[in-house]
């Protein structure tokens, strides 16, 4: 494998790769958001995954490109150390069969608001034959004017996100279900109602915007399930699995997927959506790890 490291962060140590892996996520206590994109780099296909981590020390980034044979074997990592001296911008580069491809990254004023990843002020761009195949954050004009390249001809398409958040209770993320769409907060909670003979009963709640789209009662009978919902004239499929959350011993995650089936297809001489519509690549991978 070829890598190329800038400070390792806690949440990549011991040569870990920045993955979805129960097991280190666990260890570390940290909250990880990856976005994964397709997009072409030498006239192929490749995904690139980015990835932010958050634990009570260390913040990380990772930026890695798919090999050949699937695997993310080519990653660029910079450790965003809380001292003021550290590098909040700079550049790296690693080869992908050959040929060099460079990340290029500012976060000195980058505003986080408390979050895993960045909201605003920064840039992480990839660049290869002089284009920007991947450009994140708000300072477009910045990052062309420091890597010196293009745009590329064809836009990078997000076909999914993994979140790996802890809670004891509730666990809210945000989320884009299309490039053209707002950003909405979804929030999990799960709660306990006194049923027959004191006993209580757990039952999940699941709210997009303050408002609740989703109310499962009997969760013990229930724990696994999906519903449709709709959401600004887009259908979203919603899937649960919180077996683990109920019945397993120790930190355990449930799992939420939020798969858009059905998104309006807007014209360009109104603001109102069409009666036809598309199927979005999109899909969110939210791992909610319950904390006692």
């Amino acid at each position: 494998m070829m890598q190329e490291q800038i400070g390792i962060p806690a949440c990549f140590s011991s040569g870990e790769k920045a993955s979805d892996d129960p097991a280190a996520i666990t260890r570390s206590g940290q909250n990880v958001f990856m976005s994964i994109f397709r997009t072409k780099i030498r006239e192929e296909c490749r995904l690139i995954t980015v990835t932010w981590c958050k634990n009570l020390l260390l913040h990380g980034l990772s930026v890695s490109v798919e090999g050949p044979e699937g695997e993310s074997q080519y990653t660029c990592k910079v450790e965003l150390k809380p001292w003021y001296f550290w590098k909040k911008q700079g550049s790296k580069r690693f080869l992908v069969d050959g040929k060099p491809v460079d990340v290029f990254w500012d976060l000195k004023v980058a505003r986080f608001n408390g979050e895993t990843e960045p909201v605003s002020d920064y840039y992480v761009a990839v660049v290869c034959d002089d284009e920007v195949v991947l450009l994140l954050g708000n300072l477009k004009k910045e990052a062309y004017r420091k890597t010196r390249c293009r745009p590329a001809l064809i836009d990078p398409i997000l076909i999914s996100r993994k979140e790996h958040i802890f809670g004891k209770r509730k666990f809210i993320t945000r989320v884009k279900f299309h490039d053209k769409g707002s950003l909405h907060e979804i929030s999990i909670e799960c709660k306990n109602r006194g049923g027959s003979g004191n006993e209580p009963e757990p039952e999940m709640e699941i709210r997009v915007d303050g408002h609740l789209v989703i109310h499962v009662k009997h969760l013990q009978w229930k724990f696994r399930g999906n519903e449709s919902i709709q959401l600004n004239k887009a259908r979203i499929e919603v899937y649960w699995d919180v077996h683990d959350w109920l019945f397993s011993p120790g930190l355990r995650n449930a799992l939420f997927i939020f798969k858009p089936t059905l998104i309006p297809i807007f014209s360009t001489l109104s603001s109102s959506p069409s009666q036809e519509g598309t199927t979005p690549d999109f899909c969110l991978f939210l791992y909610a790890w319950k904390v006692e």
